[in-house]
């Protein structure tokens, strides 16, 4: 498409924003913008799962004690939640230029940091300010794909692209992490980020356009509204950490209360007190919307949740090494690929509704599968081939939820949208981490990994129920 008909397609994406997005991305071509997308969100989505396979290196390198370790991945974890929607508001408020080189920078600085780090409390910290970036850095990837394609069809191929990294980007970072780890060391799995982001930094900062400064642009930050969501979704994040923590269940209680008061006092800051809310409340009045984010919640807490307890299985109880515990995400890797090239198609043709109904069906047989997990379970079929089954289902699935629940909100609140679902995504992730994991340690052995699987499988049952009845029959 030329730089042209770039400009065509950005002039009908929507009368609001018409302005901010054309002053945004003028002359940038469409399929450089969805690589800079694609790039940035591919190294995001990856740090969420890379590290888990080199928890027990990292432990031993740096003396952590076997409770502590896990903050590797909780610093991570709670900046990240905590931080998306402030991420996709900023975006809306000052552009996507400025948001995503300052997420790209912050997220390679931190990298950086992460690799050289000498003792627990630097990398925690590090990772923590990673999350941070990302946090930055994630709504403005979707932001430049509906700018990129203002067409219903492009969109959603496009989309269909942007889903694929990122459900591939799950599943790799297992993969990386493992090979990293056992060749070049533990440190390599956060080192190996930072050439990647100077590059995406470099072509961001040449593609992507200063914003042109419209009144919306001028409307003040509800700084109070960014810290009750941000601290509340933070709480709420460490609250379920902490119920899987020896001894932890006093710190949970409290910080799951003082989650629900500061959830609740946002609400109320947005409805009645904010001039200039931080997320207007009548997002959720758009069916897809809410509709989407309720599917990708439940959808989230299994799948995305899945490759560390995976893991975990593969190496506590099957005991693989780091390398062939991360190559046995290769099955769902691939899958998710073959689902992503068709499911541009199916959501344009079919529907968000029936496109995700069937993707997320293949998760939920999957995971139901995986129940039959054993102390000695051969690889194949019985882990590869549910495996199969779950990356081809998010193949298809998350383009369709993806479309629902951000091609439906008005241009101006796109950026509003993206850090919404991202926020359900990432905070189910957390979720689903600290409660099948939890399970997996109660039970103990095979049998734990089993039933974790087995309620991983009744959550994709219910976001196909939720989808079925919920979603519209829209065709994004």
């Amino acid at each position: 498409m030329s730089p042209r008909a770039v400009l065509k397609a950005g002039s009908k994406a929507g009368k609001p924003r018409a302005p901010a997005a054309a002053g945004e991305h003028r002359a940038t071509p469409p399929w450089l913008l969805m690589l800079l997308s694609c790039s940035a969100q591919f190294i995001v989505v990856l740090d969420a799962t890379i590290v888990s396979v080199a928890l027990p290196p990292i432990s031993d390198a740096l003396a952590f004690s076997d409770t502590s370790v896990g903050w590797v991945v909780n610093a991570y974890t709670l900046a990240f939640a905590g931080f998306l929607l402030l991420g996709g508001r900023l975006a809306d408020l000052i552009g996507t230029r400025a948001v995503f080189l300052c997420g790209i920078g912050v997220f390679t600085a931190a990298s950086l940091w992460c690799g050289l780090a000498m003792a627990p409390a630097q990398l925690v910290i590090a990772r923590a300010v990673q999350g941070v970036g990302g946090a930055l850095l994630m709504p403005t990837t979707l932001t430049i794909v509906h700018l990129a394609y203002a067409e219903p069809a492009q969109r959603a191929r496009a989309l269909g692209l942007w889903s694929m990294v990122g459900a591939v980007g799950a599943a790799a970072g297992t993969v990386f992490g493992g090979l990293l780890t056992d060749s070049l060391g533990w440190r390599w799995v956060f080192l190996i980020k930072v050439p990647i982001g100077i590059v995406v930094f470099a072509v961001a900062w040449r593609a992507l356009s200063p914003r042109v400064r419209t009144d919306s642009a001028r409307e003040p930050l509800d700084v109070v509204g960014a810290l009750l969501v941000t601290t509340g979704l933070a709480a709420l994040v460490y609250g379920v950490v902490a119920c899987g923590e020896p001894g932890g269940a006093v710190r949970a209680v409290t910080f799951l209360i003082g989650a629900v008061v500061l959830l609740t006092l946002f609400v109320i800051r947005q409805h009645r007190w904010a001039r200039s809310p931080l997320m207007p409340l009548r997002i959720f009045g758009y069916r897809a919307v809410s509709s989407a984010n309720a599917v990708m919640f439940c959808l989230g807490i299994g799948y995305l949740a899945s490759p560390v307890v995976l893991s975990l299985y593969l190496q506590k109880v099957l005991d693989y090494s780091p390398s062939r515990a991360g190559l046995g995400f290769l099955p769902t890797a691939l899958a998710v690929m073959a689902g992503a090239q068709v499911t541009g198609w199916m959501t344009t043709h079919w529907g968000t509704r029936r496109s995700a109904c069937l993707g997320l069906s293949l998760v939920a047989a999957g995971f139901l599968l995986l129940t039959r997990l054993g102390a000695d379970t051969l690889f194949f079929p019985t882990i590869a081939v549910p495996l199969l089954l779950v990356g081809l289902g998010a193949g298809i699935a998350f383009t369709p939820i993806t479309v629902a629940a951000t091609s439906s909100v008005e241009p101006a609140m796109t950026g509003l949208a993206s850090g919404l679902l991202n926020t359900t995504r990432q905070v189910s992730t957390a979720l689903g981490i600290a409660i099948l994991t939890a399970v997996a340690n109660a039970l103990g052995g095979a049998r734990g990994y089993g039933t974790a699987f087995l309620l991983a499988g009744v959550l994709a049952v219910l976001a196909v129920a939720g989808a079925a009845t919920l979603m519209p029959k829209g065709r994004g």
